[in-house]
């Protein structure tokens, strides 16, 4: 899992470090000090740690004129026991809403498995980016993570992308990136089969 680093592309657009408005403003990375673990796993140094012990994210990027945060995230998503998605909602979701943030696109792709709880901190946040304008995009899910928040009622509250519907985000530039992923959901139902 050390190998595995949060997507380093858009670096030369957004650096969560030096954005003023972002959770880890002034934060200081190294890149060959492994101390963060997932389990008995070492990770990468680059991913930031917000509250869960099994789950890691990076802000990718992060557009406030046009109201969006791209994040990634790596590890256990587990609401059962660590009830990660508070986690989630409060430390990141919570501050980035309070500087205008209303579309947040997660990518699911290194969240090797999830362990549900209930969907009251998800309705929370829907409810708070406003199903009008905003929405919250789970993108890539592996499928027994998808079989997980579909058994939980997530999709009541986010759009939830499976990796048999793969969106190749990496191709793009973020803000490319959003408009092509805003034009695929106007044509989606929140769940995707």
């Amino acid at each position: 899992m050390h190998d595995i680093e949060p997507y380093f592309q858009w670096r030369d657009h957004y650096k969560v470090e030096k954005d003023p408005r972002s959770p880890f403003f002034d934060k200081e990375y190294s890149e060959f000090q492994f101390t963060q673990k997932i389990y008995n796993y070492y990770i990468h140094p680059q991913w930031d740690f917000f509250g869960s012990e099994t789950l890691y994210l990076k802000i990718l990027f992060t557009d406030y004129d046009q109201g969006f945060a791209i994040i990634e995230l790596i590890g256990e998503w587990n609401d059962a026991i660590g009830n990660d998605i508070m986690f989630l909602k409060r430390e990141i979701a919570d501050l980035l809403i309070n500087e205008g943030i209303t579309k947040f696109v997660v990518v699911c792709e290194n969240v090797l498995n999830f362990h549900a709880s209930d969907d009251c901190y998800y309705e929370e946040w829907a409810q708070e980016v406003g199903e009008e304008f905003g929405w919250i995009c789970l993108l890539n899910v592996r499928p027994h993570v998808f079989e997980e928040m579909r058994d939980t009622g997530i999709d009541n509250h986010c759009y939830v992308l499976p990796d048999t519907h793969m969106v190749s985000w990496r191709k793009f530039k973020p803000r490319n990136f959003v408009e092509h992923l805003q034009s695929l959901l106007d044509n989606l139902p929140k769940w995707i089969d």
